[in-house]
């Protein structure tokens, strides 16, 4: 082998004596061992900054919620209670715990989110699981909440995000076999069945349909045919119809909304004195925390706080959050164009989704536009459970949002002269750049 000193026509020169030493690389400080999958989640380098326009809309978003929930809470938090405050301290917590949430995923680099695509799917089936086996809290007529201490967690919530993540993962790899019906189409439409099944028993129609409505939507945009979700969307129609037509309490639920007059006592009556909240709002609203349905409405913190919103701040109010929604998924749409390849571009497509058709189906059921589901308004429904999922969700869209810098692979040696001084480097030792010079290059 040749030497090192053959460089410059084989005349060795002799370096001198006060030349600087070579530079040693720095070592980080050893830290105990991590698990390999936490290791390599935390380890995170952002490259460039967020969507600040979708950062600062959902940061806003999240503080009008902790105010619209003390405003349609107080009066009920009193009669409940004894604390007026009651709702707006949890809220307020929740909202710290969201933000936290946004930003420790915003950090993330969300190609390393795919490690965690089967533990999260397999842990919030068998939270559904729990729900409908003995072990889930009854509110209402259903079972959608596991008790943790004072935590109540609502696991339908996670399984919209866990869906979606699932999917991303899978379509991302099937890109070439996304065509085919036994590869790129059925495997997914079954694992959405099995999760739109655990719903149904809780029971939860409206995150089933929700989950129905993402699994399609990004088996549109990831480019299966057609004709395989047409034939489907009709079937699982008609599956819907038959589930409301032969469930009594579903049945008796739409018969109402289809005659909310005669029904105003019984079954209509929330989504009547919903409709009561918007009519009396007017243009310009009554004025915050001055609306009077607060004392007629049930729930009105939750699954109707639009209503509230409707009334206090009138049409200009729900105008401004509608456009709100509108923007967050445009934003989502944009981030999922410029993602840097289709795994980030499937994951903000379906976040975007779910961000859309949540608001939307929300917004409809509070004007009765829709039968009674039981969605929240993201972002400002009084709720953990979907508090944290979005404000995570968000993070993940904000971190996908973030311009990757290519890495640029190092030049190959010239000679294998140069390549036997370029070793050192590779044993942690970088020449120095008059060292660089003394070698010729």
């Amino acid at each position: 082998m040749r030497d090192a000193h053959s460089v410059n026509g084989g005349k060795a020169k002799e370096l001198p004596r006060n030349r600087p030493k070579p530079r040693e690389v720095a070592t980080e400080a050893k830290l105990p061992a991590l698990p390999q999958p936490i290791a390599e989640l935390l380890h995170s380098s952002p490259d460039g900054p967020v969507d600040s326009v979708l950062a600062a809309i959902v940061i806003a978003l999240i503080g009008f919620g902790v105010v619209m929930v003390y405003s349609s809470s107080a009066v009920d938090a009193t009669t409940r209670f004894h604390d007026g405050q009651f709702y707006l301290k949890r809220q307020a917590a929740y909202a710290v715990l969201a933000l936290i949430a946004l930003w420790v995923a915003s950090r993330i680099d969300f190609r390393r989110l795919k490690i965690l695509t089967y533990p999260v799917l397999v842990s919030v089936a068998g939270m559904l699981t729990l729900t409908i086996t003995g072990f889930g809290h009854r509110a209402g007529n259903a079972n959608r909440w596991l008790n943790l201490g004072p935590v109540h967690i609502q696991p339908s919530e996670l399984a919209k995000l866990a869906i979606v993540m699932w999917l991303a993962y899978s379509l991302s790899k099937k890109a070439d076999q996304i065509r085919s019906f036994a590869v790129g189409f059925l495997p997914h439409l079954f694992v959405c069945g099995v999760f739109m099944l655990l719903c149904l028993k809780q029971p939860d129609f409206g995150s089933a349909v929700v989950l129905l409505f993402l699994t399609f939507t990004m088996l549109f945009v990831a480019g299966a045919r057609v004709p395989y979700i047409a034939a489907f969307t009709m079937l699982m129609g008609l599956g819907a119809a038959a589930a409301v037509r032969f469930s009594s309490y579903r049945y008796a639920r739409y018969v109402s909304w289809v005659d909310m007059e005669s029904h105003r006592d019984g079954l209509a009556y929330q989504p009547f004195q919903s409709v009561m909240s918007f009519g009396s709002g007017g243009t310009y609203g009554l004025g915050l925390g001055r609306g009077l349905q607060v004392l007629y409405l049930p729930e009105s913190h939750t699954d109707f706080i639009s209503a509230i919103i409707g009334e206090e701040l009138g049409f200009i109010g729900i105008l401004v959050i509608a456009g709100a929604y509108l923007t967050i998924v445009a934003r989502g749409v944009k981030i999922a164009f410029e993602a840097a390849d289709d795994y980030g571009s499937f994951l903000a497509f379906g976040i975007s989704t779910l961000f859309g058709v949540q608001a939307l189906v929300n917004l409809c059921v509070a004007m009765a536009i829709l039968p009674t589901k039981g969605l929240t308004l993201p972002f400002i429904s009084y709720g953990g459970s979907s508090l944290l999922m979005n404000a995570a969700a968000v993070g993940v869209l904000l971190s996908i949002s973030r311009p990757r810098r290519k890495k640029e692979l190092p030049a190959p040696a010239k000679s294998q002269s140069e390549a036997e001084v370029l070793a050192p480097s590779a044993t942690g030792v970088v020449l120095s750049e008059a060292d660089q010079k003394e070698a010729g290059w």
